[in-house]
C-alpha cells in the first residue's frame, strides 16, 4: 500500500496516510485539526540508478541525480 501526503487547507498541516490506491483521492480528515478540507499533496521522491538505463526515463540521466548518461548537462545537475 502507498503512502499519501495531503495538505490541510484549515490549518496547513501537511501529514502522510497509507492507504490504498482506490481511497486516495477520497476525504480524509487532518491529523492536526479534523478538518476534512484537505487535498491530496504532490510529494517529492528520488531515485538513482547507478548511471544504467531505467525503464520510462526517454534516455540521459531521467533526472535521478546521476547525470552519467548526460554529462551533466540536465537542467537539475546545476541545482
Amino acid at each position: 500500500m502507498p503512502i499519501y501526503e495531503y495538505r490541510c487547507a484549515k490549518c496547513e498541516t501537511t501529514f502522510d496516510v497509507l492507504r490504498s490506491m482506490s481511497e486516495a483521492d477520497k476525504p480524509i480528515a487532518c491529523d492536526e485539526c479534523g478538518s476534512k478540507k484537505t487535498k491530496r499533496a504532490l510529494s517529492k521522491c528520488y531515485s538513482t540508478s547507478g548511471g544504467k538505463a531505467v525503464a520510462g526515463t526517454g534516455g540521459g540521466c531521467g533526472g535521478g541525480g546521476n547525470c552519467s548518461g548526460c554529462g551533466g548537462s540536465c537542467s537539475h545537475s546545476k541545482n
